[in-house]
């Protein structure tokens, strides 16, 4: 079955968050006039001043540049288009299980301005079956037919925070159709501006392909934050472990952390874990190591400190990644609230893309560090990486460090995640 040559038409999409914005602009930016819908009314007004509320390299400039030529405008509920794109947040509950009222919120709000030949494409990151099971259904409400009168896909987002605007459009897509025809025509549109391959399938296996990409990555992360666990109670440099490991031409172990944040990796597995709980028995494990990483760094600092009255802790990063303001599922910011909590440690929070967090009080990196008796490097901002750490080491009433990105050159004292690390790349000079 072929469809016609992709032609511009009018898209709303709906959530204009981390993912929704940039698809909004990247749409605009292809020709198309993008309605997009948020609910919040301080981040309509800030769209519709061609500005941006969220940290992402190259999206101020497509904003504008969109807002100023009529292709693109916020609004609060959906009017009429051609295609309805869903990009509101999938987080998980207490019990694991996703909550999904955003989606059906989204899918409901679109079932009074749907129309015959309308197409509805669902982004958000959900659990195998969601647009069969929820979405497709909630829109049917419309009295209009899934597949015959309307038609709906799942496609995806395979982006990276930091390189969004070049990965929307470099990388391949997964596009699963609830029938044959609307995977082509979703495929259609996303033509209009990917330059990746495109990939068609049913809309089930899309949602588990998504699933199954930050879920390997999990898991993989999982296996080297164990291992830093286990080289730190043997004593041994984990980063020259992992060094020597991967020399070998089939090993490549990833670099562990203190957990995995974000809105991907850390909340993902548990999709595939509550759909299938009998079977997940890898996944679930996985999850449960990089959860208590926290935990772990914080008994590190504890430690690191213990010979010290009223110490100060100075805690660099909040964010869940390197270079972007997100603070979703960050174990950085678990951390330093845990940190917080205990009343002899004074605490110092630096990190250059959060300007202000509730409870904690924000530092410049030299007046955090400066008189400190340890340094917690949680992220490896770009800010923390060029630093000159032997002069900021000689700021330090104590110089002992918790490194948990391998990225500082060795203090003159160390107390921190295995021993000093010989082949830790240095910054100062």
């Amino acid at each position: 079955m072929k469809v016609r040559d992709t032609v511009p038409k009018t898209v709303c999409v709906i959530g204009l968050g981390y993912i929704g914005l940039p698809t909004a602009a990247v749409l605009a930016s292809a020709g198309h006039k993008v309605e997009g819908v948020e609910v919040k009314p301080a981040v309509r007004r800030v769209i519709n001043c061609g500005q941006i509320h969220i940290v992402e390299p190259g999206l101020r400039q497509l904003v504008a540049k969109a807002v100023a030529g009529g292709r693109l405008r916020a609004f609060a509920s959906p009017l009429q288009a051609d295609v309805f794109v869903i990009c509101v947040q999938t987080p998980f509950l207490k019990s694991k299980r996703a909550d999904l009222r955003a989606v059906r919120k989204a899918t409901q709000s679109i079932v009074p301005v749907l129309k015959k030949g309308d197409l509805v494409i669902l982004e958000s990151t959900v659990p195998p079956g969601t647009t069969m099971s929820v979405v497709k259904p909630i829109l049917e409400k419309s009295g209009l037919k899934a597949g015959q009168d309307f038609y709906l896909a799942h496609c995806p987002e395979r982006v990276m925070p930091g390189r969004i605007m070049k990965e929307m459009v470099e990388n391949a897509r997964i596009v699963g159709g609830i029938n044959r025809r609307s995977a082509l025509l979703t495929r259609q549109l996303y033509a209009s501006f990917v330059k990746g391959k495109i990939v068609l399938t049913d809309a089930t296996t899309a949602e588990m392909a998504k699933l199954s990409e930050n879920t390997f990555r999990d898991v993989n992360i999982a296996f080297a934050n164990e291992l830093s666990k286990i080289c730190y109670r043997l004593g041994i440099d984990v980063w020259e472990v992992i060094k020597y490991a991967n020399e070998h031409p089939r090993v490549n172990i990833l670099r562990p952390g203190p957990g995995v944040g974000g809105h991907c990796i850390a909340v993902d597995p548990w999709f595939i874990a509550s759909a299938v709980p009998e079977d997940a028995k890898i996944i679930r494990t996985a999850r449960y190591v990089n959860d208590s990483m926290p935990n772990f760094v914080v008994q590190r600092v504890i430690e690191s400190v213990k010979d010290i009255n009223n110490p100060v802790v100075a805690v660099l990063g909040l964010t869940y990644k390197a270079d972007v303001d997100d603070i979703r599922e960050s174990p950085a910011f678990a951390i330093a609230r845990k940190l917080s909590q205990i009343k002899r440690i004074g605490l110092r929070v630096c990190d250059p893309y959060v300007k202000e967090c509730a409870g904690l009080r924000m530092y410049a990196l030299t007046d955090a560090v400066m008189g400190a008796d340890c340094a917690v490097l949680l992220v490896d901002h770009r800010k923390f990486r060029e630093a000159k750490w032997s002069r900021l080491y000689a700021t330090m009433r104590h110089p002992r460090v918790v490194d948990t990105r391998g990225i500082l050159p060795a203090p003159p004292e160390t107390a921190g995640m295995g021993l000093p690390r010989r082949s830790a790349p240095r910054n100062d000079k």
